[in-house]
């Protein structure tokens, strides 16, 4: 018997492991496959606003609003921010469209233009 328990002592570290998460998998009931890269990865940013310059090459400044509640008072504020993005799509000023956060690209440039929501009237 003594034969018996040093053959299941002498497992490997990786064969430990292995076993150690197909149970845990066995016990959520997922399968055994790795996560893919794209869905552990932090999800990108979006938001939507509207153009107010297409001046530069590739490049539009686009103007998001949001809404701010106030501290004190319980108002609602609307707050305006300025976001460069590169556009490859054409965007026109008062076009609005959707930007997703992206890696920097310039200096000031961190957004990109996926689609143009609405085109200017």
């Amino acid at each position: 018997m003594e034969e018996n328990i040093e053959v299941g002592a002498t497992e490997t570290a990786d064969e430990s492991a292995s076993a150690a998460t197909e149970e845990t998998n066995e016990q959520t009931g997922e399968e055994t496959a790795s996560v893919p890269a794209a869905v552990a990865r932090h999800r990108r940013q979006e938001k939507v606003g509207l153009v107010t310059s297409d001046k530069m090459l590739k490049t539009v400044v686009v103007r998001v609003e949001r809404q701010v509640q106030h501290r004190k008072y319980r108002r609602y504020i609307r707050r305006r921010t300025k976001f460069m993005a590169h556009d490859e799509i054409g965007a026109h000023t008062g076009d609005i469209v959707r930007i997703v956060e992206t890696r920097p690209l310039s200096a000031r440039k961190r957004w990109r233009v996926v689609e143009i929501v609405q085109k200017a009237r």
